[in-house]
């Protein structure tokens, strides 16, 4: 019988990716994490998983080989880099597309995986941005590094999460050797996520403290709004204007989760809980989220909804068990 496939972990924040992997049977040898709040809550998540708290650029083959792993020893890479420099809500991204990726320290990290893809040589690696990167300039370039690395077959997955489990809006981009062709499943409404929470405050289940409250002149505002207002409003990139504390439509997904999201209940004036934040993003009611509360949005947001990650995750081991252990390919593998 052939052992449970193993996956590396790059930029594995609060662990929305390696929730889904692990959902679907894959086995999370090592996570890469070097933010400390975040890198303790992937830690309390996946207690199993070797750990690296570590800054990514100091991190190569040498390393993962003195904690006793080689190449080959893992099937896939997963990874996620910071979006920032991409993202159009980011204010001061630069303004030359390509710049992003080569000359902005925070973009560089894509490259950063690139390389550790290269030098680990997994059989198949997904890499999840924001579309930002479809950018020709972008695009291209990444392209070419992984061509550079020795994979034939390069992919630009353009997935949307509400099409997947995600009880919200979510459009990204997931780079692979492998076309990820998910079949979609049904929408599901805020209010069905939410429905059976108890009150905020309630021992179970964790991270649904009592909200912040909000200010007089805010919570007036609230109390007039209706399903999909904004109560604020902020300029992105390009003078693009973005929409923030908005109060949710509960017969709908609700708008994309960030980091800097705050949303208004549907029924209730007042913010959501960081678990029904979670909720929006299809996280486990168990899985949880340490740190300062707007650290914990901010987990959430910048996650990988593991829903979705579960697709992509039983779409790559039907893959592998296909064409790898059937095909009685890489046999030094098999059990």
């Amino acid at each position: 019988m052939r052992a449970k496939f193993s996956v590396l972990d790059i930029f594995s924040g609060a662990g929305g990716f390696s929730r889904g992997f692990k959902e679907a049977g894959f086995d999370i040898l090592v996570s890469i994490e070097n933010d400390p709040p975040v890198s303790k809550t992937y830690k309390a998540n996946f207690p199993e998983t070797e750990q690296i708290a570590d800054d990514v650029k100091e991190i190569d083959y040498n390393v993962l080989k003195s904690l006793g792993y080689q190449r080959g020893d893992f099937d896939v890479i997963i990874a996620s880099p910071p979006c920032e420099p991409f993202t159009p809500t980011n204010k001061n991204r630069k303004t030359d597309p390509i710049d992003r990726l080569y000359c902005d320290p925070i973009g560089q990290l894509y490259l950063h995986a690139i390389r550790i893809i290269n030098e680990v040589r997994p059989k198949f690696f997904v890499i999840e941005n924001v579309a930002g990167i479809l950018q020709d300039d972008i695009k291209e370039s990444i392209f070419k590094e992984l061509k550079r690395s020795g994979y034939d077959e390069i992919y630009f997955n353009v997935l949307y999460a509400e099409h997947h489990g995600v009880p919200s809006m979510r459009t990204r981009v997931f780079v692979s050797n492998l076309k990820l062709e998910l079949k979609k499943q049904r929408m599901i409404s805020v209010e069905e996520a939410l429905k059976d929470l108890p009150n905020p405050g309630s021992y179970w289940p964790p991270n649904h403290e009592e909200p912040q409250p909000l200010t007089k002149r805010l919570r007036k505002r609230v109390s007039n709004a209706r399903w999909g207002r904004a109560m604020i409003e902020f300029e992105g990139a390009e003078n693009k204007r973005f929409r923030n504390f908005i109060r949710l439509n509960p017969y709908r997904p609700a708008p994309t989760v960030m980091g800097s999201s705050r949303f208004i209940h549907p029924f209730e004036d007042r913010l959501l809980t960081v678990r029904e934040q979670a909720r929006l993003m299809g996280f486990p009611d168990y899985h949880v989220f340490l740190g300062g509360r707007d650290s914990q949005y901010n987990m959430i947001g910048e996650a990988v909804p593991p829903p979705l990650s579960k697709e992509i995750a039983l779409y790559v081991m039907n893959y592998l068990k296909e064409n790898i252990v059937n095909r009685g390919v890489n046999n030094q593998k098999l059990m």
